[in-house]
């Protein structure tokens, strides 16, 4: 009996390189989750993000698909897990762990669907810069809506407020700012796979330096002529914690003193005078509609300043532990205007509305002080008097739609109101940077106001202006330039993130009869374990 020979397709390794090592992968794809940490505010080393993309690329590449996920859980935990450290403030470590776990699963798609693309770009290497942008940009697209409506912190995006990639978002928003910079890491990833010197590295330089430095051609929206003076209040907290909620009296009385003594400051010269005032999200946590004493407290802060302010309230309805969160418009002469009025379309799941009670009872002992907040229906135009307003209230200035919404709606400049009392200063400045990327988007000078900092105002080209200390009181005048052209990103909207999703679909599709020869031609008698 004599044994015969494999025939040589049944034994031949498979062609391109090989996985690396279990643990030089693991090990990649924690550098990759710490460097897209350090490239987000606060440490802001925005250069640090394309490197991310590309060690998890080189992590993941030529991976069996639960290999893939792994490397993409690892990436996805040393980000998530520190980035979102400011929710234990608030909710406690549980909720925390559960929302950065969640957060990590879903960018582990990331790592997925490089391995599944791994047989195309071996092949096709031209194509690793492409695809590595198109994937990226899928995989923040799931996570901004899913679940419960998605959470969409820690975004590429949201990394380049100093860099040049900034400027595109006027183009094609968030979703152009991602494509370019996860782009570039396909750029380093495909330099790295490439064993020996070539005319081709020559064509991968070329096009990392365009996608990196490009964008500083590329110009920005011009504000409109018009200017309107504009003041925002910092009133601050009497502390820190969820508790401040017990103050919210001191919180308002904070608010209306400070607006008082804006007010003896333009009487005396020392200041301009406003045509519009902001307070923060929850500078009035007392319903004034409902409570005689809180609307009096507002109406005398109003008479003093003599101009609206444009106030950050919540207001109660009929049906007990049901609330709306609201910027209204308070007059100084005829009070609250119900017919400018903003309620918050996107409130926070598990921390303004608790889906699943029972269950989160189990996780957090704070879940029965979450009340049901009641989502608004429509944009966040508010007008008053000679600027009309898009108001957006915290967590809402991440959300692509919701944003741009307003500006569709009329809105001049954009106004983010928030309080940033529960958290510290690191989720701030990552709110921040998406307020920055918002006034590139859509050509609208913004400013954010929040209760105990960061506030701040936005030009157009994404320059933070006159930004305050946090756990201060402040106020900052500044006159704003008011609307401007609608850039392409306003007038495209959605359509770009939906045709990086059309493409990305059409490459998996394309790469399956490609994953089927390299498995007919795999080695039939063993299997690495490094490519687990």
């Amino acid at each position: 009996m004599t044994l015969q020979t494999p025939a040589p397709s049944a034994v031949a390794p498979a062609t391109g390189p090989q996985p690396l090592r279990r643990g030089v992968a693991l090990l990649l794809a924690a550098l990759a989750g710490a460097a897209l940490l350090a490239s987000l505010p606060p440490y802001d080393l925005w250069f640090l993000a394309p490197a991310g993309v590309a060690l998890l690329a080189a992590a993941a590449h030529r991976r069996r698909l639960r290999g893939g996920l792994a490397v993409g859980v690892v990436a996805g935990l040393v980000l998530f897990v520190p980035l979102l450290e400011w929710t234990r403030i608030a909710a406690g470590w549980l909720p925390w762990v559960l929302l950065s776990g969640a957060q990590a699963v879903v960018l582990a798609l990331a790592g997925v669907t490089a391995a599944w693309l791994s047989p195309l770009v071996d092949r096709w290497r031209g194509l690793w810069p492409l695809l590595t942008g198109l994937l990226w940009v899928a995989q923040e697209a799931v996570r901004d809506r899913a679940p419960f409506g998605g959470f969409p912190w820690g975004r590429l995006a949201f990394a380049q407020g100093d860099a040049p990639s900034l400027r595109l978002a006027a183009y094609g928003g968030a979703p152009l700012v991602t494509f370019a910079v996860a782009a570039a890491g396909g750029v380093l990833v495909a330099l790295f796979w490439r064993r020996r010197p070539g005319p081709a590295v020559l064509g991968y330089l070329l096009a990392g330096g365009v996608l990196v430095a490009g964008p500083l051609a590329v110009p920005v929206a011009a504000p409109g002529a018009a200017t309107s003076t504009v003041a925002i209040v910092q009133g601050n907290v009497p502390r820190l914690g969820l508790d401040f909620n017990a103050q919210r009296l001191a919180v308002l009385d904070n608010h209306v003193r400070a607006t008082q003594a804006l007010a003896a400051d333009v009487a005396a010269g020392r200041r301009p005078q406003p045509d519009l005032v902001v307070w923060p999200e929850n500078s009035s946590d007392i319903d004034p509609i409902r409570n005689q004493d809180g609307a009096q407290r507002i109406a005398a802060a109003a008479r003093a300043i003599g101009v609206p302010i444009l106030v950050g309230t919540v207001l109660r309805s009929d049906v007990p532990g049901e609330i709306r969160n609201a910027g209204i418009l308070w007059h100084p002469v005829t009070g609250p205007d119900l017919d400018q009025l903003y309620v918050k379309r996107h409130p926070v799941p598990f921390a303004e509305y608790m889906p699943l009670r029972p269950v989160a009872r189990l996780v957090s002992e704070k879940a029965d002080l979450v009340k049901t907040m009641v989502a608004g229906r429509t944009p966040g135009v508010v007008r008053a008097g000679p600027v009309t307003v898009g108001d957006v209230i915290c967590f809402e200035v991440a959300y692509d739609d919701i944003v741009r919404d307003t500006v569709t709606g009329g809105a001049q400049i954009l106004a983010v109101q928030t309080n940033n009392a529960t958290f510290n200063e690191a989720e701030a400045r990552q709110q921040l940077a998406m307020v920055r990327l918002r006034a590139v988007e859509h050509g609208r000078e913004a400013l954010m106001v929040s209760t105990v900092g960061v506030s701040a105002f936005v030009g157009t080209a994404g320059d933070v202006r006159a930004s305050t200390g946090f756990n201060v009181d402040a106020v900052v005048v500044r006159e704003m330039h008011l609307g401007g052209t609608r850039t392409l990103s306003t007038r495209l909207g959605h359509w770009p993130e939906m045709a990086a999703l059309a493409l990305a679909a059409i490459a998996l599709i394309g790469a399956l009869p490609l994953r089927r020869r390299r498995a007919g031609t795999a080695p039939a008698m063993t299997t690495s374990e490094d490519a687990r």
